[in-house]
C-alpha cells in the first residue's frame, strides 16, 4: 500500500474473447494494433495475467467482485433475460472506489444479469449495474449474440417506444408466432449461423434466444463500436474533474463479428480480425480523449480480456479458414471454454504515464486482484467478507516487483477448477469431452490428472502427473483447501 493514498483516475479497458496472441505488443503481425501498442510501450505488459475463468460472466463477476467466481453457483454463462447474480447492495469494485471518492461508470457489455426475475424490458430496471456500485451505466444487457438486442441507459431502454413493448423468452416452446428465426427464414440471414444462434433475426443476424417488440430501441451491429465509444469518451469529458472510474467492457471479438464500414476487410483475417482492428481505434479514442483534455498523467489505464479466444463460436463468419499463420492464443494450448492456459492467460497491459515506468513482468496476476490493489492505491480498508480473493500486489501490479501471487485458481467452464502454484499447473481429473467439436476448443477434460511445468512447456504438452504424484498431490490437497475456505485474501 502506498504510504500517501492517492486517487488517480482508473479506467479498466475489457476485451471479450481476445486471446494472448491476438495483438501486436504480444507477437501478432496480421492484425493492426497500434493503439494497444502505444498503450504497451508507455506502460507495463505482463506475460503471466490471468483472468479466473475461460468464460466471460464469471471473469467478469471476479474482476467487480474480487472474489473467485465458483463461490457463486449463479456465476456461469448467463441468458439475456437473467437476474443479477451480483446481490444489491454487494461489495464491488466500483463500489469499493465511490467510498474513496470516485465517479462510477460502465460502458459496454454487462452479462451479469438484470433486475430479479421475471423482468419486464417496459419499466424502469429494479436492480441494474446503478444499485451495485456505478453511478452511471450505458450497456448491453447480455452479449451481442443474445436478444434483446438493445442499449440500457441506468434503468432504462434506450428509444423505447412504449406503443411497442419488448417481449423476451429463451425458451423455443415460448417462441413468438409470426416472428422469424434463423433456424425456419436462413433467406432472411446476411450471416449465417453455424451452430446455436438460429432464434430471432436481428439486423440480418439470428440470435440465442426469442425476441419481439422494441423496433425503434434495436442496436445496429456495425455501429456499435462508434456507440459504445462515444459514451465512453463522453463520460471521460463529464468527469475530467475526477477522480472516475470507468470500466469499458468491449463487444470485440465476440460474435456475431460486424465491423463498422470503415473496417471492414482491413486485416485480411476476415471479420474477426477487423473487429479487433475495430476495437483498438475505440481504445484509440479513449486515449487521444485523455491526451486532449491533459489527463494522461492522472490516469491508470488498463487493458485486459475476460477469457482467451475462440474462432468459429457460432456464425459462418471464416474465422478458422482466414487466419492463416495467425495463432490467436500465441504459444498456448487451449481457448476459450478451457481449462489450458490459453483459456485464461490474456494479454494484461497497466499504463500510467510518469508514475509507473514501461516495461515488462513476468509476476503473476490476476483480475480478481483489481479490488484489492485499487484499495490499497486510494487508501480504502476492505471490509470483512469483500473481495474475499483479492490480493494486494500493487508493487507487482506497478512493475516496482516481480513478486506477484504466490498462486491461484482459475476454472473452465462449468467451475472445472485449476490450480496455479509457481510454474506448476494441476488440472483434477474431470469428466467431460476433451473437445468441444463445436468450436474446436481442447476444454482439459481427462479421466485423470493432469501436471504441467510452465517453465519447461508453455504449451502444456507434456503431462507430469504420473512422473510427480507427490506434486499432484500437494496440489489437489492445496486446491481442496482453497474451495473449502470463505475466501483466499490475506
Amino acid at each position: 500500500m502506498p504510504a500517501t493514498p492517492t486517487t488517480p483516475n482508473i479506467i479498466v479497458l475489457y476485451a471479450d474473447d481476445l486471446g494472448f496472441g491476438d495483438i501486436g505488443c504480444y507477437g501478432a503481425s496480421a492484425i493492426p494494433t497500434p493503439n494497444l501498442d502505444r498503450l504497451a510501450a508507455g506502460g507495463i505488459r505482463f506475460h503471466q495475467g490471468y483472468a479466473t475463468a475461460a468464460t466471460c460472466t464469471p471473469s467478469r463477476y471476479s474482476l467487480l467482485t474480487g472474489s473467485y467466481p465458483w463461490r457463486n453457483a449463479r456465476a456461469a454463462i448467463l441468458a439475456g433475460d437473467a437476474p443479477c447474480i451480483i446481490d444489491r447492495g454487494a461489495p464491488t469494485l466500483p463500489d469499493m472506489l465511490r467510498r474513496a471518492g470516485y465517479t462510477t461508470g460502465i460502458v459496454g457489455k454487462w452479462h451479469l444479469g438484470l433486475g430479479e426475475g421475471d423482468l419486464d424490458w417496459n419499466r424502469p430496471i429494479g436492480l441494474t449495474p446503478n444499485d451495485v456500485g456505478f453511478d452511471h451505466s450505458y450497456i448491453m444487457a447480455a452479449t451481442n449474440d443474445r436478444v434483446p438486442c438493445v442499449y440500457i441507459e441506468d434503468r432504462d431502454v434506450v428509444g423505447l417506444d412504449p406503443r411497442d413493448p419488448i417481449e423476451v423468452t429463451y425458451d423455443w416452446d415460448r417462441a413468438f408466432p409470426g416472428q422469424p428465426t434463423g433456424r425456419h427464414n436462413p433467406e432472411l440471414l446476411k450471416m449465417k449461423y453455424s451452430h446455436g444462434h438460429d432464434a430471432t433475426i436481428v439486423n440480418g443476424v439470428s440470435r440465442i434466444g426469442h425476441m419481439r417488440g422494441g423496433r425503434d430501441a434495436l442496436w445496429e451491429d456495425e455501429t456499435m463500436a462508434e456507440v459504445f465509444a462515444g459514451r465512453a469518451v463522453d463520460f471521460v469529458s463529464r468527469h475530467q474533474d475526477g477522480p472516475f472510474f470507468l470500466y469499458y467492457a468491449f463487444h470485440q471479438p465476440h460474435v456475431p463479428r460486424l465491423p463498422g464500414p470503415r473496417f471492414e476487410g482491413v486485416t485480411g483475417l476476415g471479420p474477426r480480425g477487423d473487429v479487433i482492428a475495430e476495437m483498438d481505434w475505440c481504445v484509440g479514442q479513449v486515449l487521444d480523449a485523455l491526451e486532449e483534455l491533459g489527463l494522461l498523467d492522472e490516469t491508470i489505464v488498463v487493458f485486459s480480456s475476460d477469457n482467451g479466444p475462440v474462432l468459429d463460436d457460432g456464425y459462418c463468419d471464416r474465422a478458422e479458414e482466414l487466419r492463416g499463420s495467425h495463432r490467436p492464443a500465441g504459444p498456448l494450448r487451449g481457448g476459450k471454454y478451457s481449462m489450458y492456459d490459453g483459456g485464461t492467460r490474456v494479454p494484461l497491459i497497466l499504463s500510467w504515464p510518469g508514475t509507473v515506468p514501461p516495461g515488462q513482468s513476468e509476476a503473476l496476476i490476476s483480475h480478481v486482484d483489481f479490488h484489492a490493489c485499487f484499495a490499497g492505491l486510494v487508501g480504502q480498508a476492505l471490509r470483512p467478507g469483500e473481495a474475499p480473493d483479492s490480493h494486494c500486489v500493487l508493487d507487482a501490479l506497478f512493475g516496482r516487483s516481480e513478486a506477484g501471487r504466490d498462486e491461484l485458481v482459475t476454472e473452465g467452464t462449468r467451475a472445472k477448477t485449476v490450480l496455479r502454484q509457481g510454474d506448476w499447473v494441476y488440472i483434477p481429473a474431470h469428466e467431460g469431452p476433451a473437445m468441444n467439436t463445436h468450436t474446436n476448443t481442447e476444454l482439459g477434460n481427462s479421466p485423470e490428472p493432469q501436471l504441467y511445468d510452465l517453465s519447461q512447456d508453455l504449451g502444456q504438452i507434456r503431462n507430469m502427473a504420473a512422473e510427480r504424484p507427490d506434486q499432484v498431490e500437494r496440489m489437489a490437497s492445496r486446491l481442496a483447501e482453497i474451495e473449502s475456505a470463505p475466501g483466499t485474501r490475506p
